[in-house]
């Protein structure tokens, strides 16, 4: 336990130092939330801009952290050797692993309390909060973009894992309906957002903030298959050393 904790802390202390780190967890979602909240470009739907922008740059912070921050820093990490290094130690692979994921959940946390305190200043009530709804989709959310960044993280060279994990980000981050609403879309692009991890989760972050009244069951039926799906092949074809890459 306390070689986990000690590792959870240099998790911590490497993010705060990184500097493009910082900006994709947190300078990102912030940027996103306050622009679109002050100025009206997005077709937001019926009702203060603030109320759909929030769950949609939550799940936006939530994918940041989980798949992106950290596939490409276990990527690199792999890619320099330093991973099977670190799994080697009397760390063990298991502790490490763990440390990583308490790291996301801690970042994760703040994001949240940061990004509602704005939300606050600039309009949105808490009156609404339905933390069941919250936590399904923290949890699912979580599992999902964790599996997928592990996935190309484990298979992918360095310089392809980061290309690959902006790029997912990006795509996510507009075909989604985190930013821009889904109903505005073309029909095959709203299906697809109903279909991908960010899309089910901004649904389901939604309804958790009170903007909407949509039942949860399918996006959490889609995150769930996400998420085990992901996690599943993470596991079985996550490789510790460079020299196993298969791209």
């Amino acid at each position: 336990m306390k070689q986990w904790r000690a590792q959870t802390v240099a998790e911590l202390r490497l993010l705060a130092r990184n500097g493009e780190q910082l900006l994709l967890t947190i300078g990102i979602p912030v940027m996103l939330l306050v622009f679109f909240s002050v100025v009206d470009v997005l077709p937001t739907g019926e009702g203060d801009a603030i109320d759909f922008l929030l769950p949609g740059v939550l799940a936006i912070a939530l994918m940041s952290t989980a798949m992106v921050s950290l596939g490409i820093a276990t990527g690199f990490e792999r890619s320099y050797g330093v991973l099977k290094r670190l799994g080697a130690t009397p760390l063990g692979r298991p502790r490490l692993i763990a440390a990583k994921l308490a790291c996301v959940v801690i970042v994760q946390f703040v994001q949240f309390i940061v990004l509602a305190i704005i939300a606050v200043l600039l309009g949105w009530s808490a009156g609404g909060l339905n933390l069941n709804a919250l936590l399904i989709g923290f949890i699912f959310g979580t599992a999902s973009f964790i599996g997928i960044g592990l996935l190309l993280a484990g298979t992918l060279r360095g310089e392809v894992n980061l290309a690959a994990q902006n790029g997912l980000y990006l795509l996510m981050l507009l075909l989604s309906g985190m930013i821009i609403d889904a109903d505005s879309m073309p029909s095959g692009l709203n299906s697809l957002a109903t279909a991908l991890p960010s899309g089910a989760l901004a649904t389901i972050l939604r309804t958790a903030t009170g903007h909407s009244s949509d039942a949860i069951a399918g996006p959490t039926m889609v995150l769930i298959a996400w998420s085990a799906g992901a996690l599943v092949l993470a596991g079985r074809s996550f490789s510790w050393s460079p020299s196993d890459s298969r791209r």
